[in-house]
């Protein structure tokens, strides 16, 4: 069957998680471009989840 992969094969195979499936759609089509806006998007979302906690009076100080 050459490269092809049996179902049972792909069926046993670990699961990849999030982030390695992100990582192979953006190196299979090319796409490096998405990858520095996710990364600032997640940034923003972290300090949003800060900004309503106890640290947010350390984050204040920052800006």
């Amino acid at each position: 069957m050459g490269k092809a992969k049996k179902f049972t094969e792909i069926e046993d195979a670990p699961e990849a998680g999030l982030v390695r499936e992100f990582w192979f759609f953006l190196k299979h089509n090319k796409k490096f471009w998405m990858a520095p806006i996710i990364v600032l998007l997640l940034l923003f979302g972290a300090l949003i989840i800060l900004g309503g906690s106890s640290a947010a009076p350390f984050i204040y100080t920052l800006f």
